[in-house]
């Protein structure tokens, strides 16, 4: 006999805002970071505050998306959320204080940039450094609709500043296509172009070493 197919059991994205709305806490600011493993470029997180009892179809990790769909999900977010922060930490940061601390930094810069102030915060598996009740949910993206619009609205702003301001600045290194990671073309555009002022020196010990015997 064919194998019965399990059906497919649907999360409910609102779980963990729900337990915050049961508590009193209205404004619930998903919070996450995108370009913690890249070789160039900023690390760009996002804090999103929606309307209580709001639910978007198709909020998801930004990871799992098309970019057709997360550009879809993005204006519906700017559209509807209560309030949007982003924050930004560059290179020479992330290579002084070192990726975590730059993403937890940048965390925190988009939760202070909300122009209203949230009540509580859920975050994509980190604390942030202030003081709001806060809860750190592992694969939060997947889990709670606001840490997945935060995922969403981070990745869209920086996956834009890769194919405008940075390609066009830093021509030759393929920021457009590769958004910055480790790809084999990436590596070797810098073997044959050099380090730009936008890469991450810390990540790139070994090329570095290369790269001077190539000279």
């Amino acid at each position: 006999m064919p194998k019965e197919k399990k059906a497919k059991v649907e999360i409910d994205r609102l779980l963990l805002e729900k337990e915050w709305w049961t508590e009193g806490y209205e404004r619930i600011a998903g919070v996450d970071e995108v370009g913690r493993g890249c070789m160039f470029g900023d690390v760009v997180a996002a804090a999103v505050i929606l309307p209580a009892g709001l639910k978007i179809d198709g909020i998801d990790d930004s990871k799992k998306l098309s970019e057709k769909k997360r550009d879809e999900l993005y204006d519906i977010i700017m559209q509807e959320a209560v309030a949007v922060g982003v924050g930004r930490v560059d290179a020479e940061t992330i290579d002084r204080i070192n990726i975590r601390q730059a993403s937890r930094l940048a965390m925190k810069m988009a939760v202070e940039a909300l122009p209203e102030q949230a009540d509580a915060l859920l975050v994509d598996a980190e604390n942030i450094q202030v003081e709001l009740p806060q809860r750190a949910i592992i694969k939060g993206d997947s889990l709670s609709q606001s840490i997945g619009a935060a995922s969403i609205v981070a990745k869209v702003t920086r996956d834009r500043l890769c194919a405008g301001e940075w390609e066009r600045d830093y021509p030759g290194y393929g920021i457009a296509v590769h958004k910055g990671y480790g790809t084999a073309v990436h590596r070797e555009k810098i073997l044959e172009l050099g380090i730009s002022p936008l890469h991450r020196h810390s990540f790139l010990v070994k090329m570095k070493a290369e790269y001077e015997q190539l000279r």
